[in-house]
């Protein structure tokens, strides 16, 4: 039997790709630094997944999968070359998972996983049983590992990652690009190169749904050569339009009930609506069934609420998408907030530290600033969380100060709140652990909790 070894199984996106490539009847194995929730899914299912990285473990497999995460140096990337084992992306073994399969590609600096799910939730709400691979928990569907799913159509939802290129991989039906942003510019190396590669990608799709709101989003349409539809709020040349509480097109108007907060989900779903109508669902059930949409891991997740203090959980990591989450929060009626924020690379806090700057001088809250996550790269000289700290520019009823420690930012942060605060955690790093360190804070009753 063909194996396949995963390095760094445990990664939102390469699990539930590991999971869709044994679905194809390929024996999976995998290693990982760390049991993430990630892992544990797999290895519930009956994945040989094992912790720590050890050469033997690629001795006899038929290919190893990588992501853009993992070192030259990791001992079973170097074993497997000494063997002279095929290395495959992550990207690729997902394309032979979908082999065959009418794919729909969400892709946008920001709003992918939210707006994939979405579309996953407008298939299946209209009868279409699609396969999936998005990087987070999908709430509601059952069946799925970590952010995988293997239906029984012929339709699949990827959510399509920029940051590698790999999103040109796909060569979907359909399309989605949400927004446009300068990011991963240590893999692009230039603005003009990421827009190149957006305006390749869009070459690649069928059809691509474009937002219109977008300038960006218009312009690089535009030279795509490919059909595109475009959805907007604002813009009265939209095919789809937004309002609050409604959606028009081919002239008709829905009501729109959206459970998530926030202008941009109300977006996103005009988006995943008008996707999943391309690829044969029907309009009316399209739109009825994001009224039960569920949400995903991480993307404005309810962690828990004690002493009066609501601790929500999002995975925002660029400038954009964190004034965006906070947003959110004003939106569903947050008052007073206390964000927990912990930068993710070290490349694009340097990039972006001034509009992370600008993007938390907020008023009524307090700001705590975890140490930044380096994941695969290693520290510059300057480029701290202080950093960002000392270009805040803060109204008077806000504080902002940096932790370095991930778990003393978080117990800082639990001492800050007080009854009828909502108590946010940002970013895309370890900073997910700390909702559960902070809730136990609260329930403690510890200092700043009556």
């Amino acid at each position: 039997m063909t194996r396949w070894h995963f390095i760094g199984v445990g990664g939102s996106g390469m699990a539930p790709v590991a999971h869709l490539t044994a679905a194809r009847g390929i024996e999976i194995s995998g290693s990982d630094r760390a049991a993430s929730k990630y892992f544990l899914a797999l290895q519930e299912s009956g994945a040989n997944v094992v912790v720590g990285h050890d050469p033997s473990l690629v001795d006899g497999a038929d290919a190893v999968v990588v992501s853009t995460a993992i070192r030259d140096t990791n001992p079973e990337l170097a074993r497997a070359r000494e063997l002279g084992i095929p290395v495959k992306h992550m990207s690729e073994a997902l394309v032979e998972a979908f082999a065959g399969k009418r794919i729909v590609a969400v892709a946008g600096t920001h709003g992918k996983t939210t707006t994939s799910a979405m579309v996953v939730r407008a298939l299946h709400g209209a009868g279409i049983d699609a396969s999936f691979m998005i990087g987070a928990k999908v709430f509601g569907v059952d069946g799925a590992v970590a952010g995988g799913y293997v239906g029984a159509s012929d339709v699949a939802v990827v959510e399509a990652d920029e940051s590698n290129g790999s999103f040109l991989r796909y060569h979907p039906e359909v399309g989605i690009v949400l927004n446009m942003e300068p990011d991963h510019l240590d893999f692009h190396g230039s603005v003009e190169a990421l827009y190149g590669a957006f305006r390749e990608f869009m070459g690649t799709c069928g059809t691509v749904v474009a937002c219109a709101e977008d300038a960006t989003v218009m312009t690089t349409a535009a030279h795509a050569g490919t059909t595109v539809v475009t959805y907007g709020a604002e813009s009265s040349a939209a095919d789809v339009r937004v309002g609050p509480r409604s959606l028009s097109a081919a002239g008709r108007t829905w009501d729109l009930d959206v459970p998530i907060p926030g202008a941009h989900n109300r977006l996103n779903a005009a988006a995943a609506i008008e996707a999943a109508v391309l690829m044969g669902a029907d309009r009316d059930l399209a739109v009825a069934a994001l009224a039960g949409f569920s949400g995903t891991g991480r993307r404005f997740q309810l962690r828990g609420e004690a002493a009066g203090v609501r601790v929500i959980d999002d995975y925002a990591h660029h400038p954009t998408e964190v004034a965006a989450v906070i947003s959110a929060a004003r939106d569903a009626g947050a008052g007073r907030l206390v964000v927990l924020f912990q930068p993710a690379l070290f490349t694009r806090t340097l990039e972006h530290r001034q509009a992370f700057a600008d993007a938390l001088s907020i008023p009524d809250a307090d700001i705590v600033m975890a140490g930044v996550y380096g994941d695969r790269e290693d520290p510059i000289p300057g480029v701290t969380s202080q950093s960002v700290v000392d270009l805040m520019r803060l109204p008077e009823s806000s504080t902002a100060r940096a932790v370095e420690d991930l778990e003393e930012a978080a117990h800082e942060a639990a001492r800050l709140a007080r009854p009828g605060d909502t108590l946010l955690t940002v970013g895309s790093g370890t900073v997910t652990k700390a909702p559960d360190w902070i809730l136990a804070d609260l329930a403690g009753g510890q200092d700043g909790v009556s």
